[in-house]
């Protein structure tokens, strides 16, 4: 696997009730992966299987539509669907569990029922998704929903309820409710639940407690793999040497370095793939062109029943390319534009200050525009798109290993958490950035667009701040 290593023992379950009823398939980043026979029965629908339609790759060379939206319209080979990330997810749960299990099996009292249900959560956690992954819900709706709250996790347990009555699948209510609340444990709407419980089950696929999940384990060592990018996170040491203390898992102390690894390589993904600046300017084109298409193909309506929503997928790009009604024209040009690699053409960026974030306003267009100085072409909020990008290790501007416990050894059963002082003098002071991106929609004005936004970093922040200008083969290009 290169740099990134192999992720977990490839054994079935021991707890299997027919191994005739079983079936493995083969994965590129874990090996062979065994599938029970309730977990296939969601596999086995069109609902599960629409997630092998799209692109899906690293969150993430020009079009990046899973993990990783569209990156790999950038980075060519990182090509994978959400369908192979989840059957991911849905392997490394399991083996989290059953170490656990064979670890404090007697003392946790992990049960088959316990494994299969956090195996289904992570199945099935991401089963919501829109098209062309975060794009979909965090650009997209909120353009065509004023106040759009809708997310792909609450949609991912309407569908789940889909399923079940839709294929008679056969599963206790209980169960199928821990595995939605399993789901949405990392949002703001997770279920309070009761100390009696096992919370820790509830850490493993979506943790909303530090953020150590199988769920990152997974697009981590997949994405880097795809993009050819190296990777020294070893999330093996991680599920092999963790231990649950009053109802939380906790980490080895000497793996503290491992742990900011999974943090830091998530940042640098995001940072060098995931909103990599020729990405951006992709997603802002393809946003661009499902805005305009929405009136028409009524994109934004699906998301309210399930029953249709699942019929909504990557697809309606070849639909906006194909169809030749007049309402898409403007959608059909800008894919085209994409396809051609004519793309809105990048000016700067800047790195918003840190005195500054605290009360950080994303930039507008229209923020650009009352920064140029008079004379000259006269700018239109048409004519400038920018992008403001959150990069953070996963608690925003805190350091995300205060959120989490450790201990000494295995014989302990005393938790603490570690203060960055005692790890390294090296770690950010800070654990957040904020980017500006501003692109010019027509290559002819790259130069104006430029112009103005220097002059708008000069007015905001006394300075200008961008790493690197805009070349000046571009910024020669005038209107003709």
């Amino acid at each position: 696997m290169g740099a990134c290593s192999n992720g977990g023992s490839n054994h079935a379950s021991p707890w299997m009730e027919d191994r005739r009823l079983w079936k493995h398939v083969h994965d590129n980043v874990h090996g062979n992966i065994y599938l029970d026979p309730l977990s296939l029965k969601f596999i086995d629908t069109e609902q599960f299987q629409r997630q092998a339609s799209g692109f899906e790759a690293t969150c993430f060379v020009i079009f990046i539509f899973i993990s990783t939206g569209l990156s790999h319209m950038v980075y060519p080979g990182a090509v994978h669907s959400r369908f192979e990330h989840s059957l991911g997810v849905y392997w490394l749960a399991g083996n989290a569990v059953e170490k656990l299990k064979a670890h404090q099996g007697l003392e946790l009292d992990i049960d088959y029922s316990d494994i299969q249900t956090v195996k289904l959560a992570g199945l099935l956690h991401d089963v919501g998704h829109g098209p062309f992954s975060h794009l979909f819900e965090r650009e997209f709706l909120p353009q065509v929903i004023q106040g759009s709250k809708w997310s792909h996790e609450e949609m991912s347990l309407n569908l789940i309820d889909y399923m079940v009555d839709e294929h008679n699948i056969d599963i206790d209510s209980g169960r199928l409710k821990k595995v939605k609340d399993m789901i949405i444990a990392s949002s703001k709407n997770a279920p309070v639940k009761s100390s009696k419980e096992k919370l820790f089950l509830y850490d493993i696929v979506a943790n909303g407690r530090n953020g150590i999940d199988v769920d990152k384990f997974d697009y981590i060592v997949r994405d880097s793999r795809a993009c050819g990018l190296g990777c020294n996170f070893q999330f093996e040491r991680l599920l092999d040497t963790m231990q649950v203390i009053d109802n939380e898992i906790c980490y080895r102390a000497k793996e503290y370095l491992t742990v900011h690894k999974l943090f830091s390589t998530r940042a640098d993904l995001h940072r060098t793939v995931y909103t990599h600046a020729k990405v951006k300017a992709i997603e802002l084109m393809f946003v661009d062109a499902l805005v305009k298409a929405d009136n028409h193909l009524l994109i934004s309506s699906f998301i309210h029943d399930p029953s249709q929503y699942w019929k909504l997928d990557d697809s309606v790009l070849k639909t906006i390319e194909t169809d030749d009604a007049d309402e898409l024209k403007e959608s059909r040009d800008l894919i085209r534009r994409i396809r051609r690699r004519d793309l809105y053409q990048f000016c700067n960026e800047i790195t918003v200050p840190k005195d500054k974030l605290d009360h950080f306003k994303h930039v507008t267009p229209q923020d650009i525009i009352c920064s140029q100085k008079s004379g000259g072409i006269s700018l239109r909020e048409e004519d400038i798109a920018v992008s403001n990008v959150k990069i953070d290790l996963t608690k925003g501007t805190n350091n995300p290993l205060e959120s989490i416990h450790f201990f000494e050894d295995y014989n302990s059963k005393d938790k603490f958490s570690i203060c960055k002082d005692q790890i390294s003098h090296l770690l950010p002071e800070y654990n957040q950035d904020m980017l500006v991106r501003v692109y010019s929609k027509n290559p002819q004005l790259v130069e104006v667009v430029s112009e103005a936004f220097e002059n708008f970093q000069l007015k905001m922040y006394g300075v200008k701040t961008q790493v690197h200008s805009t070349p000046e083969r571009k910024r020669r290009r005038v209107l003709l």
